[in-house]
């Protein structure tokens, strides 16, 4: 249900932002997967996992590493969204990010 709610977020969030993103499943034959892919007119890539669990690890970002692998440079940046209370850098553009950071305002 946590996937679910994010992307609908995340559609609901697209529908005034420039881009206008398309919305995408990525999964290789070897079974890495990433629960949401979104895609610009550009082609450019971001992947975002979700887990609803409070911490995360080095298995979390697996899909994201492959997918970042696969797509090559028109990979831009991965996002794990957690139900934890810190960011986590994983690499420059690999990040865990807590779920309420879904609503916060760029100022």
């Amino acid at each position: 249900m946590l996937e679910n709610f994010v992307l609908m977020e995340l559609r609901k969030q697209s529908a005034w932002s420039e881009t206008q993103p398309e919305f995408y499943f990525w999964r290789t034959a070897a079974g890495r997967e990433v629960d949401i892919v979104m895609e610009d007119s550009a082609g450019r890539l971001v992947g975002i996992e979700i887990k609803a669990g409070a911490t995360l690890g080095r298995n979390d970002i697996r899909g994201l590493q492959a997918m970042a692998s696969a797509a090559g440079k028109r990979w831009v940046r991965g996002v794990v969204i957690y139900t934890g209370n810190e960011v986590i850098p994983f690499a420059a553009n690999l990040h865990g990010l807590p779920l309420p950071l879904l609503w916060a305002v760029n100022k």
